[in-house]
């Protein structure tokens, strides 16, 4: 059974179309890549998995939206529960102006949970999983600001990780960060892939190439192709997808 799908999604904002009849199937603990060019679209897409999109006015949307089989676009959908079984890292680090230990404690404090130790425990798990506790667990009541950027952005993930998702979604988490912070969220989104499902926009087509399994590549709203990574970057079907992976267009 597929983890995410979607059938036939057509999405407006106003009169304007920005994404025309996108189907899209994605299996459980994989990593899926969205590629393509500026304002193609792909963030748009991501953004419907947890209703994000819903925040902004005239929106419109057909077809389906489905996890673990549910369409989440269906009424009576506690969009809450979505929001917590579908996590999101954004483009720029967004700490909270808290401590280290608060932010990845917030999700939990947000949806009630006041037992102090089950907290605790879950706020060092989840910033061992980012492989971030050797450098904060002596400052941990310290603000999150004092983090370089690259381990704000390893916090940020952490933060996700602590109300325990199944699906994580990334949009260009690595386009603020330096090379060395960079390979260390893309090592990260490699083994988080074993207890997640994990959907990344990126514009670096080499990172896309690394962390995922299967690539999307859209443009101008469409899903121009949808395939296995190295199939789709070695011998891609489409003239299309040829042209923006080897840089004549895009």
């Amino acid at each position: 059974m597929y983890k995410i799908e979607s059938k036939n999604v057509d999405f407006y904002y106003g009169a304007s179309q920005a994404l025309k009849n996108i189907n899209i199937a994605i299996r459980p603990n994989t990593v899926t890549a969205l590629i393509g060019p500026s304002g193609c679209g792909k963030s748009t897409y991501l953004r419907l998995f947890n209703r994000m999109n819903d925040l902004i006015d005239n929106i419109k949307i057909t077809g389906q939206v489905l996890i673990d089989g549910g369409n989440i676009y269906e009424r009576g959908i506690n969009v809450d529960s979505l929001r917590k079984n579908v996590g999101m890292v954004f483009q720029k680090a967004n700490p909270f102006p808290k401590s280290i230990f608060e932010n990845v404690a917030y999700g939990l404090r947000v949806n009630g949970i006041t037992d102090k130790k089950f907290i605790e425990e879950r706020v060092e798990t989840s910033i061992k999983q980012v492989v971030l506790w050797d450098e904060v667990k002596d400052k941990l009541k310290k603000s999150a600001f004092e983090l370089s950027g690259g381990q704000q952005q390893r916090l940020c993930i952490a933060r996700c990780l602590a109300i325990q998702p199944s699906v994580i979604l990334m949009d260009e988490p690595t386009s603020a960060l330096d090379p060395i912070s960079t390979a260390k969220v893309e090592e990260l989104i490699y083994e988080m892939k074993s207890k997640y499902t994990i959907v990344i926009v990126t514009h670096n087509m080499q990172q896309a190439g690394r962390v995922s399994d299967t690539t999307a590549f859209f443009y101008m709203g469409e899903l121009v192709e949808y395939d296995n990574t190295k199939t789709l970057f070695i011998n891609p079907k489409e003239e299309r997808t040829q042209n923006y992976i080897t840089g004549r267009f895009g």
